[in-house]
C-alpha cells in the first residue's frame, strides 16, 4: 500500500492487482490525496491536475463503493479548489450527463451516485465560482429523484445539502423547488432518507426565510408526520430541523423582506404549534376532529416524544438567557400538554405524557439554567403547586353546587402537579445544598407547600409530593430530621383522613429512603418513631374500615423503608418487626384452610394487602439487613412463609367468588411472594416446592401474560455483546428518558410511582416508575423458577419441562409469543443458576427437553427472544459439560443453515454458532472452527438479506473472540472479507457496517501484540486495520463512527509506534462528525455511545502524550471554519482541551463518561501542569469563580480590626466579581469541586519539581536570570491559591466548601514554611492571615454541618501549628474558633443532635480534640531560658500558652476518647466488654459507625495525653474523682461517684499508663500494611514522652516482660518499615528504655548495697541480666531484644557485616556503599545503644553479649575506615570510637567474677582489629588514623591485662611505627598527638615498652626535620606535633632520665631555628617552624636553666644560632613598637565558634 501515497495513481500497480486489491487500493490513494492536496504546493497541483481529473474521472465511472465515492467526491472537489477552478465546469456537465443517462442497470448505479456525490461535493467547495449552473444540476437532482430508489434518494438529498451549503444565498431560485422535494423524502419510508431530508431542510432554512415565516405551519405539520414510525436517527434530526426553525420564526437572524410583511412568531404561537401536534399529532383537521368525536387519540408516541425533543431544541436554540428570562412562560404552555384531556384518556396517555413534560421541563430548567435561575424556577415551581392546591381547595371550602370538586378537576391537576412536583424535587436535589435558600425566604414556602399536597385525593399527586420532599432531605441533610418528625406529627393529628394516613405514610418512607444518599444520617431515636407509627396504623386499621386498607399499606410502607436505615438500627427493634410479621398471617397451616369461611370481598382484600406489604418488608429486610439474617431469623420466618405458599392454591376460589377485586391484589400477592423466596435459600421452604412450581407453570405459560414484561424479562438473560446487535442501545442516548417507552413494545416505560409505592424507598436518586403488578409477577416467577430448579429432582424437572413444550405447541401465532418469552426466560434463569452450582447433574433427558425449548426459541420473529435463546444454549452446553452434547448441538445449527430459507430461522441459527462455546473456555477444535467460518462467510456475503448479514457477521466477530490465538490462520481472509464489505455495503445498511465493526475490533485483540511485529504479513494487516478504520470514520451513523475510534484505539494499544497521535486525534475532532455537529470539538453528540467511545480513546492517548493531543485539538479548533463554531469551539481556542473538558464534565450525567474526563484531565495535568502552570492556574481560578452568588477574589486587609467587626470585614474584603469573558458559565458545584481539587494536584504535582516553586526569593532570582523563558513558579500565584480555595471554602454548596477547606490545608502544609524575601525573618503566608481567618469562621456557625465543622478544625490546628503568625493576638481568631468548637462539643451530650445521626457528634467531637491535640503536638517544650523565651516567639512558650489553659478539660476528654478508642478495638469475642450504654462520645447504637471516626483520631489525642502526662509527671490533680472506666466527660458530668470507685492516684496513673501502652503497642503490632506514618511516629513520640518521666519509666523498667514485648515490637516495626523517621524514633525509644533498664539495675545494686551496710563487700552485686548463668533467654531478654534490633539496623545499613549476605567475614568483602545522612544517624543511634547493654547485665551477662557487641563496634568501624573519608563518616567514627572508648572502660570489665573474660574477650578484639589492619585487602584509602586511635583507645582504656601481651604490644608498635614512616604528613602529625597521649595517660607497664621502641624512632624523624626543611604546613605541624610528644616523654620520664632527654630536646629546637640571613629568604613553613621553635625554647628554657646552660656551653654554635635569633627577634619587636603597628595575628572580623562544648 505505500506504492498508493503519491499525487498521481500508479496505474501499472493498480492494474496488476486483483478487483478486490485494486479497490482498496485506490481508496488508499484516495486517502492520502485527501491529506496531500491540502498541504502540496499549488503548482505542483496545477501542474499535474489535468491528468489527476482524468484519473478521478476513471474511478468515478468505475462503480466505486460508498466509502470510495466519499473520498473520490472530497479530492476532485479539493483539488479544484486548491488549483484551476475553471475547469471545474466540465466535471460537473460530465457528472450531470451520468445523472441523466438512461442507462438503470444495477451495474450503474454506483456510478450514478457517485456522480451525485461528487456534484455536491464540488459546489460545496466552489460555490459562487460555479456561476448560474447549479440551477441544471439542482434540477437535474431534483428529476432524478421522482424515479430514484432509496439509496439514489438518500445520496440526492446530501448532495443538495452540500449544493446548499455551498451557495449560500445565492441558491434562494431553487429554495421552492427543494423544499418540495424534501417534503416527500421527509414522509419517506426509508429512515435514512427522512434523515437526509432533515439535514437538507436544516441547511436550507439557514437561508430560505419562507419556511420559519408563511410555510411555518405546513412545515410543523410536516414533521409531525415525519415523527410518525420513526426511529431514534429521525427523531433527533427532525426535531433538531423543527426546533431550529421555530427558534429562528421567535428570533429572526435576517429581517425579512418589507413586500412580505409577515407577522413575527412569538413563543406562545410556536408553542401552540407544538402542542398542536403533540395532541392531535400529523393528521389533518378532518380527521382530527372526527377521532375527537369518537373520544379516541391517534397520536402514536413517536410523535409526542419526537415534538418533546423538538420543543427542546427550540429553547436550546433562544439560550440560556432567553430561558431565564421567560422560564414562567415555558412551563406554564409544557403544563398544558400534561392535564390536557386528549393527553389523559388513558393510563399509557397519561404516563407517556408526563414524561414527555418532565423530559422537556428537566432538559430546559434543569440543564440550562445556572444555580441562581434555577432557584427562581423552583420558586416559581413551588408557586404553580400553591395555585393549583388553592384551585382544588375552593371548591371543597365552598359548598355551592358549581364549584363543587369533580373528578375532571382532579385529573386535570394530578397529572400538572406530579410533573412540577417531580421537576421541583429534581431541581432541589441537583442544586444541593445551594437550595437552602428557597427554604430560607419565608415568601417560597416551599416545604409547606409541598407538604400541603400531602393530602391531595390523587394517589400519583402524594407519592410525588412524598418523592419530592425526599428531594428536599437528600439535598438538604439538615431539614430531614425535621421533616420525619413534621410528617409523624400530621399523621398522627389526622390519622381519620385516608389522604393524610396515605400521603404521610408514604412521605415518611421517602425521607427514610433518602436517608441512604445523608452520610450524616438521621438520629437512631427516628426508627424507634417510625416503628411505633407502623404499629399504630397497623392496629388501627381493623378499627374503621374505610381506613383499614389505606392504614395498612401505610403501616408496612413505613416498616419496609425502616429496613433500608440497615441492621444497626433494625436490630434493636427486630424481635417487635418479627411479632408483627407473626400476627400478618395464620398461626399454622391449618389455621390458614379455616380463613376461607370466614369474611367478604373486603375483608379477604384487606388481608390480602396486608400480607403483602408484610412480604414487601420482608425483601426490604433481606435486602438491606444481610447481616441481620441467621438461621434464627428464618426459623421464626418459616411458619408465615409456608402460610403464604400455601395461600396461593386458594387464589382461585376467592377470585371465582369474589372478582377482579381479589384477583388484582393476589397478583401483587404472588409477586411479593415470589421476590421474598428468591432472596432466601431454597432449602428453608423445600416442602412447598410442589405448590409452588405449579403456581410458577401456570404463571409462566398463561396467555394473558404481557408482552412487554416480557420482553423486559429478556433484557437481564441477553448478553451484553449481543445487545449491542439490537440497535441504538437507550442507555447510550442523552433521550433516555424518552426513548425508553418506545423501546421494546408501546407498553414498556409507561410505569409510575404509583404502580409500587414501595419503590419510594429504594436508593436511586431517578424517580422510580415500576410497572403495574401484572408485568414485574411474570419477571419474579421467572426468576424464582431459576432459583428453585436446580433443587428439584430429575423426574420433577423433565415433568416440568413437558408440561412447557405441550403448552407452547398448543399455542399458536400471537397467543404463543408471550408464554414463549416467559418460559425461556425462566428457562434461561435456571440454567445460570445451574451453572453457579456445579455440584448439580442434570440428565441427558433434561437437556434434550431445554434444547427443544430454545431451538424453537431461536427461529423466533423477536430479535430479544432470539438473543435469550442464543445465550440459553450457551449456558445449557456449559451445564450439560458433554463434547458429544456440545457437538450434536452444533451439527444442528449447521444442518438447520443449509437447508433453512426463511431469514429468522438463519439469523437464530447463525447466532448460536457465535454463542455456544461462550462458557466452555472458547472453541478448542480446529475443524469446528472452520465449519463455523464456512457457513458464516456465506451468510455475511448475502446482499438479498441485511439483517442475515448482520447477524452472520456479529457470530463471526464471536467466533474470533472465541477461537483466540487458534484464530491466527483465518486472520487474512477474515480481512479481506471485512473490508470488501466494508467497501461495498450501502451507508443505509449501519447494522451491517457495525457488524463489519466488531468483527475488525475482534481481529485487531485476535493479533494483539503481534501487531508490532514487522515482515510483509503484520504490515499488510495493519494497513488492512487503518483501512478498515479510515471506512467507519466515513459514515455518517455515530455508531459506526464510535467503533471506528474503539478500533483505533485497540490499535494504539498494541502497536502505538503504526499509529500516528497527529492523525488520530484530528480523526476525533474533524473526522467524527454527525450528522449536525462535530463531535470531539463541539462534544454536544446526542449519541452517548459516541462520547463515550471519543472520551475513552482520549484518556488511552493522554496517559503518554497529553501534551501532543492538547496542542492537536487546539490546532483542529483553530482549522474550524467559523460557522461551525460553538461555545466548546472556542473555549479549546482560548482555554485548551482542558478548557473544553471542563464544560463536557460539567454538562455530562453519566457516571462513566465522568470519570474517564477526570482521568482524563489527571493526566494532562501530570504531564503539562508544570510546563503550563499560569494556564492551569489561571483556568483553575475561573471555574472556581462561577458562582450563583458571588465570585471571590483575595484583597487582604491585614489592620488589626475590633472583634465584633471581624466577620463583616472579613465578608467585604473578599468581593468582586469574575471576569465576564470566561467561558464557564453556571457549572454545577460538583465541577467547580473538580477545579478544587485539581488545585491540589497542582501543589503536589510542583513539589515534585524545582524546589523553587516553594521558595519565593529563589523563584524571583530565577526569573530575573532567564526572562526570556518565561519560567513559572507556583510560589509567584500563591495569591490565585489562597483565591481559589476561599472561594470554595465560603460557598453555599457543603462539597464544594469542604475541598475548599482540604486545599486550604494543603496550601498551609506546603507554604508554611517559605520565607518572605522583603522582610526577614517572616513567612509568606503570613499576609493573609485574615484571609485565612475569614474562610474558616463560616465553618463554625451553628447551621454548618459537621463534617465541614470537622474539616475546618483540622485546618485551624494545622494554621496554627505552622508557626505562620507571629503574633499572638493575630492567631486568637482562629484560636477562638477552635474554643468555641471545643465548648459546643461539650454541650452536645446534653443536648443531643436532633438533625443528624449521633455518630455526626462523635465525628465532630473527635475532629475538635483532634485539632487540639494536633496543636498540642505541635508545641515544642518552653524555652530555658529567657533569650530563649524572646526568640522563640509563637511557636515557643506563646503557643502553649493557647492551649494552657483548655488542658484540664482538654486532658479528661482525651483520656475518654483513648478509653473509647481501646474498647471500639477489642476484636469481636470481647464485645461483651464494651458498656451497655455507650462510650464518652458514642451511643451504643452507633458503635459500627462511630469507630471510623475514632480511627481517624486516636493517634495526635495519644500524642497530646502523652505530652500533658509527661508536663504534669503523671501527678494526679484533678480535684474530682478521677476514674478512669468513666472520665469527667460530657457523658458523665454531674454524676454521683460512690467511694468504693475512686481510686488512687497511682492506680489512676497505672491505668492511664496502661491505656497509652495498651493502644500504642497494639496498633504497633496490627498488620495492616497501610497504617499511616503520623500514626505510627505519634505512637513513638508518645511512648518517648511517656519514658521521659521518672514514674512511668520505673514501671515499665520494673516489668521486664512488657520491655521485652516492647522491643519486640519496635523490632517488628523496623523490620516493616522503610521510613528513616520512624527507624530512628524506634532507636530513641530503645535508648529510653535501655536507660530505663540501668536506672532500674543500678537503683536495685545501690539498695542492695545501703541494706547490706557493707562497703566493704562487693562492688557489684549480681542484678542485671543473666544473673549467675549469663543465659540470655530470646523472647524474654531485654538486652537479647535491644541487640536484635541494633543487629538489624547495622545489618541493613552495613550489610558487609554479616557473613551470610556477603559470603564472607567482615573486612574481607566487597567495597562498601556510601551511607546518607540518615543512615550515619541511624548507625550511631544504633552503636549508643549497644555501649549501653552492659551496663544492664550481670558480670555473667556482660559475658555473655560482649563477644556481639565487639563483633558488631569492630566490624563497623572497619568498614567506616575503609570508606572515602566524609565529614559525615568522620562524625560516625567519633561515635564509634566512643561507643569503643565506653565499652573498654566498662566497670564490668574491673568485676571480680568477669574481669578475666573480658581482657579475653577485649585481647581478642585487638587481635581482629590488627589483623583487618594487616590483611591484603588494605589499600591506601583506608583511614590509617582512626585505625590507630581505636589501638590507642584500646591501649589507654582497656586493662593492662589486655594491652601488656608481648604479642599484640609488638604489633601495636609495629602500627605506630609503620605511621610515623608515612609520606602523609596529617597522618604523622595525628600518630604524634597518639603517642603523646600514650606517654602522658597510660600505665607504666603500657606505655614504657612504646617509649622504648618509639623513643629513638621520635627523635630521630624530629632530627631528620632539619634537613627535610617543612615545605607545607602540614609538615610543619607535625614536626611540632613531635616536640609536643617528645615534650610528653620528658616529662613522663623519671626524675634521673629527664635531664638526658631535655638535653636531646633542646639541641632539636635550636636546629629549627634560622640564622638572620636565611630568615629574609625564607618560605612560609620556615617561618612558622622559627618562631614555634623559638617560642617553646623561650618557654623550656627557663624550666631547665642548668641543662640550658650546660648546653649552651658545650655547644657555641647552638648558642651562636639561638643568640642571634633572639636578637633579630627583639629588633622586630622594637621596629613594630616604633611605627605603633604592634606585631600581632590577624583573624577576622567574625569569630567562629568552634567549642560548642
Amino acid at each position: 500500500m505505500e506504492k498508493a501515497h503519491s499525487l498521481l495513481l500508479n496505474e501499472e500497480v493498480c492494474g496488476q492487482l486483483g478487483e478486490h486489491q485494486k479497490a482498496q487500493f485506490i481508496f488508499e490513494w484516495l486517502s492520502f490525496l485527501k491529506k496531500l492536496l491540502p498541504a502540496a504546493d499549488r503548482a505542483d497541483i496545477k501542474h499535474n491536475q489535468k491528468r489527476l481529473v482524468e484519473q478521478l474521472m476513471v474511478v468515478l465511472i468505475g462503480s466505486p463503493g460508498p466509502p470510495t465515492r466519499q473520498l473520490l467526491a472530497q479530492c476532485l472537489s479539493l483539488l479544484y479548489r486548491l488549483g484551476d477552478p475553471f475547469s471545474a465546469s466540465l466535471a460537473v456537465d460530465k457528472c450531470n450527463d451520468i445523472i441523466l443517462s438512461k442507462d438503470d442497470s444495477p451495474s450503474f448505479l454506483p456510478t450514478r451516485l457517485a456522480a451525485i456525490t461528487c456534484l455536491g461535493a464540488i459546489y460545496e467547495q466552489l460555490g459562487r465560482l460555479l456561476g448560474n449552473t447549479f440551477t441544471v444540476a439542482v434540477g437535474n437532482l431534483l428529476k432524478m429523484m421522482k424515479n430514484a430508489e432509496s439509496q439514489g434518494r438518500y445520496e440526492i438529498m446530501l448532495s443538495i445539502e452540500k449544493i446548499l451549503r455551498g451557495l449560500g444565498v445565492s441558491a434562494v431560485p431553487c429554495h421552492r423547488d427543494i423544499y418540495k422535494a424534501a417534503r416527500f423524502c421527509l414522509t419517506d419510508r426509508s429512515m435514512s432518507v427522512r434523515c437526509a431530508a432533515a439535514r437538507c431542510l436544516l441547511e436550507l432554512q439557514r437561508e430560505a426565510v419562507f419556511l420559519w415565516t408563511s410555510e411555518l405551519e405546513n412545515v410543523a405539520t410536516l414533521c409531525f408526520r415525519a415523527f410518525e414510525g420513526s426511529n431514534y436517527n429521525v427523531r433527533v434530526m427532525v426535531s433538531k430541523f423543527l426546533g431550529t426553525v421555530l427558534a429562528a420564526a421567535i428570533v429572526p437572524r435576517q429581517a425579512t423582506a418589507p413586500k412580505e410583511s409577515v407577522k413575527r412568531t412569538s413563543f406562545a404561537e410556536a408553542m401552540e404549534l407544538l402542542s398542536g401536534g403533540f395532541l392531535r399529532g400529523g393528521a389533518s383537521f378532518l380527521r382530527a376532529s372526527g377521532d375527537m368525536l369518537k373520544g379516541t387519540s391517534s397520536v402514536s408516541k413517536d410523535i409526542r416524544v419526537g415534538i418533546s425533543q423538538a420543543c427542546v431544541v427550540l429553547v436550546s436554540c433562544l439560550g440560556s438567557e432567553w430561558l431565564e428570562a421567560n422560564f414562567p412562560a415555558l412551563v406554564a404552555q409544557v403544563l398544558e400538554l400534561a392535564s390536557h384531556p386528549r393527553t389523559t384518556q388513558t393510563a399509557s396517555d397519561s404516563a407517556c405524557s408526563r414524561r414527555c413534560v418532565s423530559f422537556i421541563l428537566r432538559a430546559t430548567l434543569g440543564t440550562m439554567l445556572g444555580p441562581k435561575a434555577q432557584v427562581a424556577a423552583a420558586k416559581e415551581l413551588c408557586s404553580l403547586v400553591g395555585k393549583q392546591k388553592k384551585a382544588l381547595d375552593a371548591p371543597v371550602s365552598d359548598c355551592s353546587m358549581e364549584t363543587r370538586l369533580n373528578v375532571a378537576d382532579v385529573a386535570a391537576s394530578q397529572h400538572t402537579l406530579v410533573c412540577v412536583l417531580q421537576e421541583l424535587g429534581s431541581l432541589v436535589q441537583g442544586l444541593g445544598s445551594s437550595a437552602d435558600s428557597l427554604l430560607q425566604e419565608p415568601s417560597a414556602g416551599a416545604l409547606d407547600t409541598v407538604t400541603s399536597v400531602l393530602l391531595h385525593p390523587s394517589a400519583s399527586v402524594r407519592l410525588a409530593a412524598a418523592w419530592c420532599l425526599r428531594c428536599f432531605a437528600v439535598a438538604l441533610p439538615a431539614h430531614l430530621s425535621m421533616l420525619v418528625d413534621r410528617c409523624g406529627e400530621r399523621l398522627n393529628a389526622l390519622r381519620g383522613s385516608s389522604e393524610a394516613v396515605a400521603g404521610y405514610s408514604a412521605a415518611i418512607a421517602a425521607l427514610l429512603g433518602a436517608v441512604q444518599h445523608c452520610p450524616l444520617g438521621v438520629p437512631h431515636a427516628k426508627g424507634k418513631v417510625v416503628l411505633s407509627l407502623a404499629e399504630e396504623l397497623l392496629r388501627s386499621a381493623t378499627q374503621n374500615s374505610r381506613l383499614s386498607i389505606h392504614r395498612t399499606q401505610g403501616g408496612w410502607l413505613l416498616l419496609s423503608a425502616l429496613m433500608t436505615l440497615g441492621g444497626a438500627v433494625v436490630v434493636h427493634h427486630l424481635p417487635r418487626v418479627l411479632l408483627l410479621w407473626k400476627c400478618a398471617f395464620p398461626l399454622s397451616v391449618q389455621e390458614l384452610h379455616t380463613e376461607r369461611s370466614r369474611g367478604d370481598a373486603f375483608t379477604w382484600h384487606v388481608a390480602l394487602e396486608a400480607r403483602a406489604g408484610a412480604l414487601c418488608a420482608m425483601k426490604s429486610f433481606f435486602l438491606y439487613c444481610r447481616d441481620l439474617v441467621n438461621e434464627e431469623v428464618i426459623d421464626r420466618l418459616h411458619t408465615p412463609l409456608a402460610c403464604a405458599v400455601a395461600l396461593l392454591t386458594q387464589f382461585p376460589a376467592l377470585i371465582r367468588s369474589y372478582g377482579n377485586q381479589i384477583k388484582n391484589v393476589a397478583t401483587t400477592f404472588r409477586w411479593r411472594l415470589y421476590e421474598v423466596l428468591t432472596l432466601i435459600p431454597p432449602k428453608t421452604y423445600e416442602e412447598s416446592f410442589g405448590t409452588l412450581l405449579k403456581q410458577l407453570v401456570s404463571d409462566l405459560t398463561v396467555v394473558e401474560n404481557s408482552v412487554s414484561s416480557g420482553l423486559m424479562l429478556l433484557l437481564p438473560f441477553c448478553h451484553p455483546n449481543d445487545m449491542s446487535v439490537l440497535g441504538p442501545p437507550v442507555q447510550d442516548t442523552d433521550h433516555l428518558f424518552l426513548e425508553e417507552q418506545l423501546h421494546h413494545g408501546s407498553s414498556v416505560g409507561v410505569g409510575s410511582l404509583e404502580c409500587d409505592p414501595f419503590t419510594i424507598c429504594k436508593k436511586s436518586l431517578d424517580v422510580p416508575v415500576p410497572l403495574p403488578a401484572a408485568c414485574p409477577v411474570g419477571i419474579a416467577a421467572a426468576q424464582l423458577f431459576g432459583v428453585i430448579f436446580p433443587h428439584i429432582g430429575a423426574s420433577r424437572s423433565i415433568q416440568i419441562l413437558e408440561q412447557f413444550s405441550e403448552c407452547l405447541k398448543q399455542l399458536k401465532g400471537p397467543r404463543q409469543q408471550s408464554p414463549q418469552i416467559h418460559v425461556v426466560s425462566a428457562f434461561c434463569c435456571a440454567l445460570k443458576h445451574l451453572g453457579c452450582s456445579p455440584n448439580v447433574l442434570v440428565s441427558e433427558h433434561v437437556c434434550r427437553l431445554g434444547l427443544g425449548l430454545l431451538l424453537r426459541a431461536l427461529e423466533s420473529s423477536d430479535d430479544l427472544l432470539r438473543c435469550t435463546a442464543a445465550e440459553g444454549l450457551a449456558r445449557l452446553v456449559q451445564v450439560a459439560n458433554d463434547s458429544a452434547f456440545s457437538v450434536s448441538t452444533m451439527q444442528i445449527s449447521f444442518e438447520k443453515l443449509k437447508t433453512a430459507r426463511d431469514a429468522m430461522s438463519r439469523m437464530g441459527h447463525a447466532l448460536a454458532l457465535g454463542t455456544l462455546y461462550r462458557y466452555m473456555g472458547g472453541i478448542g477444535s480446529p475443524q469446528h472452527l472452520s465449519a463455523c467460518l464456512g457457513i458464516l462467510f456465506t451468510l455475511s456475503q448475502d446482499s438479498s438479506s441485511p439483517e442475515v448479514q448482520m447477524w452472520a457477521l456479529h457470530s463471526l466477530s464471536l467466533v474470533i473472540d472465541l477461537a483466540g490465538p487458534m484464530y491466527h490462520a483465518h486472520v487474512e481472509p477474515t480481512f479481506t472479507l471485512v473490508l470488501r464489505m466494508l467497501l461495498t455495503v450501502p451507508p443505509a445498511h449501519v447494522e451491517v457496517l457495525q457488524s463489519l465493526g466488531r468483527c475488525l475490533s475482534a481481529l485487531i485483540t485476535a493479533l494483539g501484540p503481534d501487531l508490532q511485529g514487522e515482515g510483509p504479513l503484520l504490515s499488510a494487516l495493519r494497513t488492512s486495520c487503518l483501512v478498515g478504520c479510515a471506512v467507519m470514520r466515513e459514515s455518517h451513523d455515530c455508531l459506526v463512527q464510535a467503533q471506528a475510534i474503539t478500533s483505533l484505539q485497540q490499535l494504539h494499544m498494541f502497536a502505538p509506534r503504526h499509529v500516528n497521535v497527529a492523525n488520530l486525534v484530528p480523526c476525533l475532532c474533524t473526522g467524527l462528525k454527525t450528522w449536525y455537529s462535530v463531535l470531539f470539538v463541539n462534544m454536544c453528540s446526542s449519541y452517548l455511545s459516541l462520547r463515550k467511545a471519543a472520551v475513552a480513546c482520549l484518556r488511552q492517548l493522554t496517559q503518554r502524550e497529553a501534551v501532543e493531543v492538547s496542542d492537536y485539538a487546539v490546532t483542529v479548533a483553530k482549522e474550524l471554519p467559523r460557522r461551525d463554531s460553538t461555545v466548546l469551539d472556542v473555549t479549546i481556542k482560548e482555554r485548551g482541551l482542558e478548557g473544553a473538558l471542563f464544560i463536557l464534565l460539567d454538562q455530562e450525567m453519566d457516571p462513566q463518561l465522568r470519570q474517564d474526563i477526570q482521568e482524563i484531565l489527571g493526566h494532562m495535568l501530570s504531564s503539562v501542569t508544570v510546563a503550563r502552570l499560569s494556564h492551569w492556574l489561571k483556568l483553575c481560578k475561573d471555574v472556581l469563580s462561577v458562582s450563583a452568588d458571588f465570585a471571590a477574589t483575595l484583597r487582604a486587609d491585614v489592620n488589626e480590626r475590633e472583634d465584633e467587626k471581624e466577620q463583616a470585614d472579613d465578608d467585604s474584603i473578599f468581593t468582586c466579581k469574575s471576569e465576564s469573558s470566561s467561558p464557564f458559565i453556571n457549572l454545577r458545584c460538583s465541577t467547580r469541586a473538580f477545579a478544587a481539587e485539581c488545585v491540589c494536584r497542582i501543589i503536589s504535582q510542583c513539589e515534585n519539581g524545582d524546589p523553587a516553586h516553594f521558595h519565593m526569593a529563589l523563584a524571583q532570582e530565577r526569573r530575573l536570570q532567564d526572562s526570556t523563558t518565561e519560567q513559572d513558579f507556583l510560589v509567584l500565584h500563591l495569591a490565585d491559591l489562597i483565591c481559589m480555595a476561599f472561594m470554595a471554602a465560603t460557598d453555599h454548596n457543603s462539597q464544594l466548601r469542604m475541598s475548599g477547606l482540604h486545599t486550604l490545608l494543603v496550601i498551609i502544609r506546603k507554604f508554611a514554611a517559605v520565607p518572605e524575601p522583603e522582610f526577614p525573618g517572616h513567612v509568606i503566608l503570613e499576609q493573609y492571615q485574615a484571609n485565612v481567618g475569614a474562610a474558616l469562621r463560616p465553618a463554625f456557625s451553628a447551621d454548618t454541618p459537621p463534617d465541614v465543622t470537622a474539616k475546618a478544625c483540622q485546618v485551624c490546628s494545622a494554621w496554627i501549628s505552622s508557626g505562620v503568625v507571629s503574633d499572638l493576638g493575630d492567631l486568637r481568631r482562629v484560636h477562638h474558633l477552635l474554643t468555641s468548637s471545643l465548648i459546643r462539643v461539650q454541650a452536645a451530650k446534653e443536648v443531643p443532635c436532633q438533625q443528624y445521626n449521633e455518630s455526626t457528634t462523635t465525628m465532630e467531637t473527635l475532629a475538635v480534640l483532634k485539632a487540639w491535640a494536633e496543636v498540642r503536638a505541635h508545641t515544642p517544650p518552653g524555652p530555658s531560658t529567657v533569650e530563649e523565651s524572646v526568640g522563640a516567639g509563637l511557636t515557643g512558650d506563646g503557643l502553649l500558652k493557647l492551649v494552657q489553659a483548655d488542658l484540664p478539660t482538654l486532658s479528661r476528654l482525651w483520656l475518654a476518647a483513648l478509653q473509647d478508642y481501646a474498647l471500639l478495638t477489642l476484636p469481636q469475642e470481647y464485645a461483651h466488654w464494651l458498656p451497655a450504654a455507650g462510650g464518652a462520645f458514642y451511643t451504643a447504637e452507633t458503635v459500627d459507625s462511630a469507630r471510623p471516626h475514632y480511627c481517624s483520631a486516636w493517634a495526635p489525642i495519644l500524642h497530646a495525653t502523652a505530652l500533658w502526662l509527661k508536663s504534669t509527671g503523671f501527678i494526679v490533680v484533678d480535684d474530682g474523682p478521677a476514674n478512669l472506666s468513666r472520665p469527667v466527660t460530657p457523658t458523665s458530668m454531674g454524676q454521683s461517684t460512690s467511694l468504693a470507685s475512686i481510686q488512687s492516684p497511682e492506680d489512676v496513673n497505672t491505668d492511664r499508663l496502661h491505656l497509652i501502652l495498651g493502644i500504642t503497642m497494639e496498633f504497633l503490632c496490627s498488620p495492616h500494611s497501610d497504617a499511616q506514618m503520623e500514626d505510627i511516629i505519634s505512637c513513638l513520640h508518645a511512648l518517648q514522652s511517656l519514658l521521659d518521666v521518672p514514674w512511668p519509666r520505673s514501671k515499665i523498667s520494673n516489668d521486664q516482660a512488657l520491655s521485652v514485648e516492647l522491643l519486640s515490637v519496635l523490632h517488628r516495626l523496623i523490620v516493616t518499615r522503610e521510613s528513616a523517621s520512624i527507624q530512628l524514633a524506634v532507636l530513641e525509644l530503645v535508648h529510653q528504655v535501655v536507660c530505663a533498664a540501668q536506672e532500674h539495675v543500678k537503683e536495685k545494686r545501690h539498695s542492695a548495697e545501703v541494706d547490706d551496710g557493707a562497703a566493704e563487700k562487693e562492688t557489684l552485686p549480681e542484678f542485671g541480666e543473666g544473673r549467675d548463668t549469663g543465659g540470655l533467654v530470646p523472647g524474654k531478654s531485654l538486652v537479647f531484644g535491644a541487640l536484635q534490633l541494633c543487629l538489624c539496623i547495622l545489618v541493613r545499613k552495613l550489610p558487609q557485616l554479616s557473613p551470610k549476605l556477603m559470603g564472607s567475614v567482615p573486612g574481607h568483602s566487597m567495597q562498601p556503599q556510601p551511607l546518607s545522612h540518615s543512615d550515619c544517624t541511624l548507625v550511631s543511634a544504633a552503636l549508643s545503644i549497644l555501649s549501653d547493654l552492659p551496663s544492664v547485665c550481670s558480670p555473667e551477662g556482660s559475658i555473655s553479649i560482649l563477644p556481639s557487641v565487639l563483633y558488631l563496634v569492630i566490624g563497623v568501624l572497619w568498614e567506616l575506615v575503609r570508606q572515602e573519608p566524609e565529614a559525615l563518616l568522620s562524625a560516625l567514627l567519633s561515635v564509634a570510637l566512643q561507643v569503643l572508648r565506653v565499652l573498654l572502660s566498662s566497670p564490668m570489665a574491673h568485676a571480680e567474677k568477669s574481669q578475666h573474660a573480658w581482657a579475653h574477650l577485649l585481647r581478642c578484639a585487638l587481635s581482629t582489629l590488627l589483623d583487618f589492619w594487616d590483611s591484603e585487602e588494605v589499600h591506601s584509602g583506608v583511614n590509617e588514623v582512626s585505625l590507630l586511635t581505636a589501638v590507642t583507645i584500646f591501649l589507654l582504656s582497656a586493662s593492662a591485662k589486655v594491652t601488656t601481651v608481648s604479642s599484640l604490644q609488638t604489633r601495636c608498635i609495629a602500627k605506630f611505627k609503620g605511621c610515623l614512616q608515612s609520606k602523609d604528613p596529617v597522618v604523622v602529625s595525628r600518630t604524634y598527638q597518639l603517642l603523646q597521649s600514650l606517654f602522658q595517660s597510660a600505665a607504666a607497664d603500657v606505655s614504657v615498652p612504646f617509649v622504648q621502641a618509639l623513643g629513638g624512632t621520635l627523635v630521630e624523624h624530629l632530627q631528620a626535620a632539619e634537613k627535610r626543611q617543612p615545605r607545607s604546613t602540614d609538615e610543619v605541624q607535625a614536626v611540632l606535633e613531635g616536640v609536643r610528644a617528645l615534650e610528653a616523654l620528658v616529662s613522663a620520664a623519671e626524675e634521673e632520665h629527664r635531664a638526658q632527654l631535655t638535653a636531646v630536646l633542646l639541641p632539636i629546637l635550636i636546629s629549627f631555628l634560622l640564622d638572620e640571613n636565611a630568615l629574609s629568604l625564607a618560605s612560609l613553613p620556615a617561618l612558622t617552624l622559627h618562631k614555634c621553635a623559638l617560642q617553646d625554647l623561650m618557654r623550656i628554657g627557663p624550666q631547665h636553666s642548668s641543662i640550658f646552660k650546660a648546653i649552651m656551653a658545650s655547644s657555641p654554635s647552638l648558642k651562636a644560632r639561638l643568640q642571634s635569633a633572639v636578637k633579630v627577634n627583639q629588633e622586630s619587636v622594637k621596629a613594630r613598637s616604633a611605627l605603633g603597628q604592634p606585631h600581632c595575628k590577624t583573624s577576622p572580623s567574625i569569630q567562629l565558634k568552634t567549642n560548642f562544648l
